[in-house]
């Protein structure tokens, strides 16, 4: 355990700075472990459809996780871009989130009728394509470039689309993100009513 919160102190470090590195260790769940390089296999999941798009920025992870996905045998739609040539990222993501949305339905992890259970876009940061992505009516963009945020994405806001940033994360890093958000149910309880919220929200929004 020693060890762990060691790995912890070092990690934060690294990330917030020695004066708030503390602060930053307060946040971890106590119990907590850093696990062995062989603890981490993708958790086991179902066979789902994944709609992936990326921009020139992301090409180079896109083809990564495309390879990984397939690996394990999940259904990838590869919606580009296909080359590292500069391309604009909005109608990439758009049509992500429209797979994704036409796909799955609040609270479920399981798709209905033509679409993807999930989507991925990627790009320099995450941030303009998860912004183009919730643009899409039905869309609930998640950038996780972190565990836990890909966790409570899902968890709490039944994200169907994982946006990451290819200029911020490694590859090794993306393959536990992705594997956690697509692992990971959404929990229902309270975020119900606040997903139907969002959804009225959409409404009145497209009304106007």
């Amino acid at each position: 355990m020693q060890m762990a919160r060691n790995a912890r102190t070092v990690v934060a470090l690294i990330v917030c700075g020695r004066d708030s590195a503390q602060r930053f260790i307060a946040i971890l769940p106590p119990t907590a472990t850093v696990p062995s390089a062989d603890a981490r296999a993708p958790p086991t999941l179902d066979r789902v459809r994944i709609a992936i798009g990326a921009d020139h920025a992301g090409f180079e992870l896109k083809a990564h996780l495309v390879a990984l996905l397939r690996r394990l045998g999940h259904d990838v739609d590869d919606l580009g871009t296909h080359s590292d040539q500069r391309c604009d990222y909005p109608p990439i993501c758009a049509a992500v989130a429209r797979a994704a949305s036409a796909g799955t339905a609040v609270g479920t992890n399981s798709g209905a009728g033509d679409g993807a259970d999930f989507g991925i876009v990627l790009g320099g940061s995450g941030q303009g394509e998860q912004i183009a992505a919730n643009k899409v009516h039905g869309a609930r963009a998640a950038l996780c470039n972190d565990l836990y945020t890909a966790r409570m994405a899902r968890a709490h806001n039944d994200a169907n689309v994982l946006a990451i940033g290819a200029r911020i994360v490694a590859p090794a890093l993306a393959d536990e993100i992705v594997a956690v958000f697509l692992t990971t149910t959404f929990e229902g309880d309270r975020h119900v009513a606040r997903l139907a919220q969002i959804r009225e929200i959409e409404r009145e929004e497209c009304a106007q």
